[in-house]
């Protein structure tokens, strides 16, 4: 078994249950301010997260001005992207539709593995591909 396995599934689980909780919280608070709640309170979790490594001495932390710059755009991205949710759920949008959602994410990374990252393309990948997008004109009823 692959060493990151146990990682994807832990990501799985917890990005599952993050769009559950979204779902609960999507009623009950605004937009904007369920995604700075959100927000916030990741960036404590991993600041903690820091924290740990600094006083168990496992500190591997590098840093650079591009990894900085693209670490601020993803942040960008996921925040938009939480206030998306939250606006998808308040408008009625169902729990259900959020995995062929993130499987129209995941057609992008394919994509962009394929075309700036150069993977290797199959048929298995093409066909998730086309399959996940598929899945998202599906969701338009």
């Amino acid at each position: 078994m692959s060493s990151w396995f146990w990682y994807a599934v832990a990501a799985a689980i917890l990005y599952g249950a993050h769009q559950i909780f979204t779902r609960l919280a999507a009623e009950r608070i605004g937009d904007g301010l369920g995604g700075f709640v959100v927000e916030a309170s990741a960036a404590l979790s991993i600041l903690l997260y820091l924290a740990v490594l600094w006083f168990v001495g496992r500190w591997n932390q590098k840093f650079s001005a591009a990894g900085f710059n693209y670490s601020l755009l993803t942040g960008i991205c996921v925040g938009a992207g939480t206030i998306a949710f939250f606006l998808l759920f308040q408008k009625g949008g169902p729990l259900s539709a959020v995995p062929a959602i993130l499987a129209g994410g995941a057609a992008i990374m394919a994509i962009a593995g394929l075309l700036f990252f150069h993977e290797a393309p199959s048929w298995q990948r093409l066909l998730g591909i086309t399959l996940a997008i598929a899945g998202l004109f599906l969701l338009r009823r």
